[in-house]
């Protein structure tokens, strides 16, 4: 009864025309941010939060959790339609949503995207709603030796992402670690490979990597192949629409990727990126046809957005019940929060009940509009496609200049991805996919983080990580992990050599 009770405060919240206001102009500008290749929600949020100063609490926080969440479903329409990731979470989005923009399937797959992206939503909204308080609760049973199984954990499972051998997809993975390394120490303070580049001492920016990886290699590919062979589809609600085959093969993908990014989004430091990644490993590995993934495999899209929504949605559990933002997006949130005078943390349910019910309704109302809004847009999206080259990719490259200038104002992040554009090109030629690399990156430091914390609690004894049974268990999985990858490498070798030596002439 407590339930519908809080449910039903939370509708009349979210239904007051103002606050329906804020939620409609939240969700359409994420939607727009999303697109827009290089300038996410962080930017697009940091620039609202002046605004809020003179809104009242609930209706900002709506506002700019619809930009946040909005922005994860803008985010694949890039990705799939050019090979641009809108937001960090959409960069695994771009390995099977592009082939199949190019296969004359774009708007099937934004079609799969939009409704991938409400399953995992609702999904998260209905965990959100029912285990608030439980998974608040896991979440304070994670430690620094917990944090850091599962980082580890992410980390191998990185190395099956890769379309080619798992021998390149893992050192594409620690070559991201390496990337990661490159700043300043959080602990020590010293800088680390900045080869005394004052730019460098804050790291290498995660949006020029992404979009110099992803988005400027394409290009250059693109211009060097001079590929015209893309098929432009007819756009109708019959072509937009999966077969009945397509679709029955994304509902499990949808299910898992919306329960793992409904549990990992729920953990704080997490966040949407790293779900949707780790959905896209798993769904390779539980593949009967391992190797339609990164050549147009519907089930690389539906999991993956399915898992990055989920966690948009849960990531407000630890950010709101614990005060522990999951990642930057969720500490400007908070920051919006504290102007108002309004503490989050274990107390913020009970003493601001219309706050907490009227954001987790908007969300669901938040969802539907998005799914009114980009669905009746798939059509304009995909004439994208019937742009000549010789027009769309300066196109690109300014927008891509102009998205990665915005998050620092500074010019050397331009330079840093017209590097990183050419390694990525140079990557793709020898057959190495950039998603390992990114995750690595992602993961890398945060695994650095937690594994000195765990030390320095445990005094430099390695066992805490055998001690504790979550850590425990996730490393028994990751040991399990590259077993099996190592069994599955050595059976291949196998195969390949019992087929070339039967086709070598036998002595007579």
């Amino acid at each position: 009864m407590d339930l519908f009770a809080n449910l039903w405060l939370g509708l009349q919240v979210a239904v007051e025309p103002t606050n329906l206001l804020y939620c409609f102009f939240g969700v359409l500008l994420g939607t727009v941010v999303g697109v827009l290749p290089g300038i996410g929600a962080l930017a697009a949020i940091s620039l609202l939060l002046p605004l809020t100063y003179h809104m009242a609490p609930t209706a900002a926080i709506i506002m700019l959790a619809g930009v946040y969440y909005g922005a994860q479903y803008g985010g694949s329409t890039a990705s799939i339609l050019l090979n641009l990731p809108g937001t960090p979470s959409a960069a695994v989005t771009c390995l099977d949503g592009y082939p199949m923009a190019k296969k004359g399937k774009a708007g099937v797959a934004l079609f799969v995207t939009t409704i991938a992206s409400l399953a995992g939503a609702m999904t998260g909204l209905v965990l959100l709603t029912l285990f608030s308080p439980a998974i608040a609760e896991i979440g304070l049973k994670f430690g620094p030796a917990e944090f850091c199984a599962m980082m580890l954990l992410g980390l191998v499972a990185a190395s099956s992402m890769s379309a080619g051998s798992a021998t390149k997809g893992l050192s594409m993975m620690v070559f991201g670690l390496l990337l990661g390394m490159v700043g300043t120490d959080v602990n020590s303070g010293a800088t680390r490979f900045s080869f005394d580049v004052p730019e460098l001492m804050d790291g290498i920016n995660l949006v020029a990597l992404a979009m110099g990886l992803f988005g400027v290699a394409e290009v250059i590919r693109g211009i060097n192949s001079a590929d015209t062979n893309r098929k432009i589809e007819k756009i109708s609600l019959r072509s937009m629409a999966p077969s009945a085959q397509e679709f029955k093969s994304t509902l499990k993908p949808m299910a898992r990727g919306s329960a793992l990014g409904a549990m990992l989004g729920a953990l704080p430091g997490v966040g949407p990126s790293i779900a949707s990644f780790m959905s896209y490993a798993i769904e390779k590995k539980v593949a009967k046809d391992p190797s339609r993934f990164g050549h147009g495999a519907i089930e690389g899209i539906a999991a993956p957005e399915a898992a990055n929504n989920a966690a948009a949605q849960t990531s407000f559990v630890p950010s709101l019940s614990l005060g522990i933002p999951g990642d930057a997006v969720m500490a400007v949130m908070l920051g919006a929060l504290i102007i108002h005078g309004i503490q989050p943390g274990p107390m913020l349910i009970t003493e601001q009940p219309s706050l907490f019910w009227g954001l987790v309704v908007s969300f669901a109302i938040g969802n539907i509009m998005l799914v009114i809004l980009n669905l009746p847009t798939i059509g304009m999206w995909v004439a994208l496609l019937r742009i000549p080259f010789a027009w769309m990719y300066p196109a690109i490259l300014v927008f891509v200049a102009l998205g990665v200038y915005s998050v620092n104002n500074n010019t050397f992040d331009i330079y840093t991805v017209a590097v990183l554009g050419i390694m990525g090109y140079a990557l793709m030629v020898l057959k190495f996919e950039p998603a390992p690399l990114l995750l690595g990156y992602i993961l890398g430091p945060l695994l650095e983080e937690y594994l000195r914390r765990a030390l320095l609690i445990s005094r430099g004894d390695p066992m805490v990580f055998l001690e504790r049974p979550i850590s425990a268990s996730l490393l028994a999985l990751t040991a399990m992990l590259l077993l099996w990858a190592f069994w599955s490498t050595m059976r291949s070798s196998l195969r390949a050599k019992r087929e070339l030596d039967a086709l070598r002439p036998q002595p007579e």
